[in-house]
């Protein structure tokens, strides 16, 4: 299909990709990868008067990692993460949701930035930032603020970024050598959108979980945190009857709507499942 017609910049700095983006009155889109926002364009789901090329920003795509956890640049690829050796020790949970995502082409293009600016309630790292309480750091003709992943997400496609604003860096809190940690997904076809995912990770305390970090995507119109998932784990050893208690409660977390992929009741089951087996793998 066609692409609608557009105008077309590719700055070499922040400031000003910053400013072609103020200048539309809310009509310009920043372009990263381009995996997702080119299908739109060609269905015509998005027609921006601008896009605005952020491919010569090379700031936007560093992965530094520290004692207070990793910064991912918003320009850093899919195959960055997973070409970085020192990420998966450094945060094994990322590198294992980065390896469902999609395939090798989108993986070679795609960006963490255009994914979290995109928010597809469906993908990954959305779900990742959430359940690890990521920061995501952006900048507007404002300046600079920092949003809380939590807060990100406001509903499928939809975040808390202004017109004129783009994502810099995403940054995770850091990851305890010792940590467990668990992602399972389910498509119906390698690569393709989960139909439900579960991605959790704990830290033991004499052998009981505390701290339990659990989300889940494809279930909502976001991705979720679990907070009654999380209960059941906090201050129990992870066995057979906990887990149980865990799947049953993930799915009591949620209420999916049917469409044309799976029923509600179905992706409802599924999440549970998908709990189970992370956790599962955690506890192995």
């Amino acid at each position: 299909m066609k692409l609608p017609p557009f105008e077309y910049a590719c700055p070499t700095t922040i400031n000003e990709a910053v400013a072609l983006l103020a200048s539309h009155d809310g009509e310009a889109k920043p372009l990263a990868g381009g995996q997702s926002l080119v299908p739109m364009l060609a269905f015509r789901v998005a027609s921006p008067s601008l896009l605005v090329d952020l491919r010569k920003l090379a700031e936007l795509r560093q992965i530094k990692i520290a004692d207070d956890g990793v910064t991912l640049g918003a320009m850093v690829r899919w195959r960055d993460i997973l070409d970085d050796a020192r990420l998966r020790k450094a945060h094994p949970l990322l590198v294992a949701a980065v390896e469902h995502v999609a395939h090798y082409q989108i993986r070679n293009r795609g960006t963490v930035g255009g994914s979290i600016a995109h928010a597809d309630p469906a993908a990954e790292m959305p779900g990742i930032v959430v359940t690890c309480e990521a920061k995501i750091a952006v900048v507007g003709k404002a300046g600079v603020r920092v949003i809380d992943a939590a807060n990100f997400f406001q509903g499928p496609l939809m975040t808390a970024l202004k017109a004129d604003e783009i994502i810099t860096e995403i940054r995770l809190p850091a990851w305890p050598g010792k940590r467990r940690f668990g992602f399972q997904e389910f498509a119906r076809r390698r690569g393709d959108f989960a139909l439900a995912a579960a991605m959790l990770f704990y830290d033991e305390d004499g052998g009981k979980a505390r701290s339990a970090h659990v989300g889940a995507i494809g279930v909502a119109d976001r991705p979720l945190r679990l907070p009654a998932v999380e209960q059941v784990l906090d201050g129990n050893k992870i066995d057979e009857a906990i887990i149980a208690k865990a799947e049953a409660a993930a799915s009591a977390s949620v209420n999916p709507d049917d469409d044309i992929h799976a029923s509600g009741a179905y992706r409802k089951a599924l999440v549970g499942v998908m709990v189970e087996r992370a956790l599962k793998s955690a506890a192995a």
